[in-house]
């Protein structure tokens, strides 16, 4: 079995979904601490045309705290202006109303902490583009929280019987092929190279959210930009 290890990030970019569509068990690693000013909480988008952050409000965001144990912001003002933007910005793509609903169920699902949220917007995109991966939380599964970095990760791939792991093409500095080859795993990375699309900008503006991929693309086309 092929597997990916990742923190959940909110409505992350295509290369994230490079990773998810590459395995048949993705691992949403959500009890590690909590990065500030990291992918878990926040994206960019083109907005009237520019590069901006779009960011979820947390509620006493630390990180001394796991992913899993952070608190959204239990306000809706913040929601419905961030909606607002994207309809300001994205109501005249091609696939505005099916991604528009898609984004609207993540905002207003009722989740009441970060990592919730930020998986369900991958659940929900991989959902839409009809990707046959099953997703797990490493939160209560593998009770290998004292474990760090590469440790941790193989034994998650021990546990989950896994031959081959697959991570981004950013990590290779991260693990050693050696250590997991000894293992009896495959270290194995995703090609980080991003193919370009129709924007609403004047140049191609690479690794924005997955969100900006969809209004422009139809899932088989986005299928193709994952293969």
């Amino acid at each position: 079995m092929k597997i990916a290890v990742m923190q959940p990030y909110i409505f992350p970019y295509l290369g994230y979904f490079k990773l998810v569509s590459g395995v048949s068990r993705f691992v949403f690693l959500d009890d590690v601490n909590f990065i500030k000013k990291g992918w878990i909480n926040r994206n960019r988008l083109l907005i009237s045309g520019e590069v901006k952050y779009f960011t979820v409000p947390l509620s006493g965001a630390s990180q001394n705290a796991l992913i899993c144990e952070v608190p959204v912001l239990n306000d809706r003002v913040w929601r419905r202006k961030f909606e607002a933007s994207v309809v300001q910005s994205y109501s005249k793509a091609f696939y505005f109303e099916q991604v528009y609903s898609l984004l609207s169920s993540v905002l207003f699902g009722g989740h009441d902490m970060i990592g919730e949220m930020a998986k369900d917007s991958v659940l929900k995109v991989a959902d839409y583009l009809s990707l046959p991966v099953e997703f797990v939380l490493s939160s209560g599964i593998y009770r290998n929280q004292t474990l760090k970095a590469e440790k941790r990760i193989l034994d998650i791939c021990r546990k989950e019987e896994s031959s081959v792991y697959l991570n981004l093409d950013g990590g290779r500095d991260l693990y050693c092929a050696a250590s997991f080859a000894a293992n009896g795993v495959e270290l194995a990375f995703v090609d980080s190279r991003l193919p370009a699309y129709p924007q609403f900008s004047l140049s191609f503006e690479p690794g924005l959210s997955i969100i900006d991929v969809l209004m422009h693309n139809s899932p088989s086309q986005v299928l193709e930009m994952l293969k």
